[in-house]
């Protein structure tokens, strides 16, 4: 039975969950009438990286012993959240008792920003494990980090040698039907929140000619009860040459009540697939999970009676409750009247070489 401090913020999270679907994204939507423009070959090298140096290393942390222990894996955060408010309180201290290396990147603006820029970040992380560790890494992502990741393998084709999964958790992958409602000209929202909308041109860009690479293997795992990602089946991907693997928890344990925020963060059925990935050769695999699975409420790790377990995640909900409301943020993410352009390094020609 949870602890009466762990069901406190389980209540508060889904409240403030709950406030984030309060209208439909608009104006991100492309314009029906408008051409598909040409996106670049799926082979093109990617584009030299416009953030600093210096400032991708200060961001990134890093956890155990290089090239020792199970695979390595990339912890990549949610919009609004920091690493530490996503990761710190359950996935960091359970790789930890693993004798997994980990790392995490700090995204500018509490993941609120270009989702562009902080594919950069994943970049420049992916890169600097590979050549630390001398193997491939896994990526791990809740919502938005379990898509941006597909963002840079899709656009830096030198990445794809270097990760061997890619596991999402309610990642965003098709955008969503459900944000806060931004429509262009009218209201201003941070860039994360226009560029995951539903047919936003940032989501056209990324699942263009493929959506997944061979020698990845992409598991992709959401919730029935999602109210972030809608519709929710929308996390899983189908096209590409890596192998995938679309799991909804509810297929696993029936009772699994987690929505978007929890699934990623608390639920044992998350974690039971995420293991299963990690511990397997190919994606996860639902008939794998032991039935044991579902007697447990939150994944291992979790002391509800443990006030730091409480307070850190805690944290995140000023940011949280603000991308619900237009025309606020609380991260110093800008505020646009529209989506941020898609780079030029996405199409055929339309980057001076």
């Amino acid at each position: 039975m949870l602890g009466r401090r762990l069901a406190t913020l389980l209540a508060l999270v889904l409240t403030t969950a709950a406030l984030l679907v309060t209208g439909t994204a608009t104006g991100a939507l492309a314009d029906p009438a408008s051409p598909t423009p040409a996106y670049a070959p799926l082979d093109r090298p990617g584009p030299a990286l416009d953030v600093p140096t210096a400032t991708l290393r200060a961001a990134m942390q890093c956890h155990g012993t290089p090239g020792k222990g199970p695979r390595a894996v990339f912890l990549n955060p949610a919009t609004s959240v920091t690493p530490d408010e996503n990761y710190s309180w359950n996935w960091e201290p359970l790789f930890d008792g693993q004798g997994r290396y980990w790392c995490t990147m700090t995204m500018p603006f509490h993941t609120f920003g270009d989702i562009q820029t902080a594919a950069e970040y994943i970049v420049y992380a992916i890169r600097t494990m590979y050549h630390s560790t001398g193997g491939k890494v896994a990526i791990l992502g809740h919502s938005q980090g379990g898509m941006s990741g597909r963002w840079a393998l899709r656009f830096w084709p030198d990445l794809r040698h270097m990760v061997s999964e890619v596991i999402g958790m309610a990642p965003s992958n098709h955008g969503t039907k459900s944000l806060a409602t931004c429509i262009v000209g009218v209201t201003r929202c941070v860039p994360a929140v226009w560029q995951q909308a539903y047919g936003s041109q940032f989501i056209q860009a990324l699942n263009s000619r493929a959506e997944t690479f061979r020698g990845i293997d992409y598991t992709n795992i959401y919730t029935a009860f999602d109210e972030v990602v809608t519709p929710p089946k929308s996390a899983g991907l189908t096209t590409g040459q890596g192998r995938i693997s679309n799991i909804k928890v509810q297929s696993v344990c029936p009772l699994d009540p987690y929505e978007h925020v929890l699934m990623g963060t608390v639920s044992n059925t998350v974690y039971s697939l995420v293991m299963d990935a990690l511990t397997h050769p190919g994606p996860a695999d639902a008939d794998r999970v032991p039935a044991s699975a579902c007697s447990r409420l939150y994944m291992p790790g979790i002391d509800p009676t443990d006030i730091d377990t409480l307070t850190t995640p805690l944290m995140a909900l000023p940011t949280l409750v603000s991308t619900a409301v237009p025309d606020i943020t609380f991260s110093g993410a800008p505020l646009l009247p529209r989506e941020p352009k898609v780079r030029c390094y996405a199409f055929v020609d339309r980057c001076r070489r």
